[in-house]
């Protein structure tokens, strides 16, 4: 896949775009894309730094900035001192996007998101941040599906960026209505990087749930663990959580950490 004439101009147009980077697969696909099209001119990409931000994925953004000669600005949008954000509501994303999207447009007047058209078919209510702050969606504009976002990232020349799996920010692993603390991100992260190591870079969640910390792992992947293996992730992950909170291990669900209002 080149890159097509609706995506091109949307990348093409304004006169400075600014690009919410959160290392992910859709925007680092799309900061590679105005790249292409614009050159290093006129082409900022920002990235927030955030106890709900991987730590994997800012070392990523980083990597990605400097291999291609990117401007990037590091910022801390200002969530956590959002008592909204805190309470962890059913629309949480709204007040992490609305801070987010609200500095972003301190620092350029177009701010671009890697929004794809799959997105438009779940609960996001970050799009209604971005929507009050025009924030743009150029793979939207593009009519670009996320299978059409991995392809042509592989078209960029991205390499295994352009298998990542989804990961969503780590406050989503924490269930709706618990509060969200900076401590508990860090053992989410600390847990899922654990995982990977031991498990590849396979799609799972650390989820903080109401009767104790669940490991969610690919369907797949959980399915063919022995009995022995299991046993052990669980006894490695309590080693690592440090608390008396019981830790449980089951197949992937998306969005089980999400309690509809």
């Amino acid at each position: 896949m080149t890159i097509s004439p609706a995506l091109f101009a949307a990348l093409e147009t304004p006169a400075s775009l600014t690009i919410a980077l959160s290392g992910g697969i859709d925007s680092l696909t799309l900061s590679a894309a105005a790249a292409r099209v614009r050159g290093a001119d006129g082409l900022t990409l920002c990235h927030a730094i955030s106890a709900a931000v991987p730590a994997a994925a800012t070392a990523r953004v980083k990597e990605f900035s400097a291999l291609h000669g990117l401007q990037l600005r590091l910022v801390d949008a200002g969530e956590f001192a959002d008592p909204s954000y805190r309470s962890n509501p059913v629309n949480r994303c709204y007040f992490c996007k609305s801070n987010l999207y609200g500095t972003l447009k301190r620092m350029g007047p177009v701010v671009a998101a890697g929004t794809n058209t799959d997105d438009l078919s779940d609960y996001r209510p970050g799009l209604t941040a971005a929507a009050e702050h025009g924030v743009l969606h150029p793979f939207v504009d593009a009519g670009m599906s996320k299978s059409d976002v991995r392809t042509l990232a592989r078209s960029l020349g991205l390499g295994d960026l352009a298998e990542l799996p989804a990961a969503p920010c780590l406050a989503s692993r924490i269930e709706t209505g618990l509060r969200v603390e900076p401590a508990d991100l860090h053992v989410i992260d600390r847990v899922e990087t654990l995982l990977r190591k031991r498990l590849g870079n396979v799609t799972l969640r650390c989820r903080l749930l109401r009767d104790g910390w669940t490991l969610e792992i690919d369907r797949p992947v959980h399915d063919g663990l022995s009995t022995q293996t299991r046993a052990d992730i669980c006894a490695q992950v309590r080693e690592a959580v440090a608390d008396s909170r019981p830790v449980n291990l089951r197949a992937y669900a998306r969005g089980s950490a999400f309690v509809h209002g």
